[in-house]
């Protein structure tokens, strides 16, 4: 385990703390969780980038096109 010293400005100090306390958590816990999903987005991006790149662009505007059909009408 690492230990990471940071400056943030004393309001969003305090917001955090707030929010803590409002889950529960201690700041380090909410630290953890908030940096986890954070990740966790980065993570699910580059997945799909990845993905985009190789994919085949006819095939997706195929499916879209189905989805489209498939649609109800109001």
């Amino acid at each position: 385990m690492s230990t990471l010293t940071i400056r943030l400005p004393d309001d969003t100090a305090q917001r955090l703390k707030s929010l803590a306390q409002s889950r529960g958590l201690s700041m380090n816990k909410l630290v953890e969780q908030l940096s986890a999903h954070a990740l966790s987005a980065r993570d699910t991006e580059n997945h799909f980038r990845a993905m985009a790149a190789t994919g085949n662009v006819r095939k997706a505007l195929a499916v879209l096109d189905r989805l489209d059909a498939a649609e109800p009408t109001a």
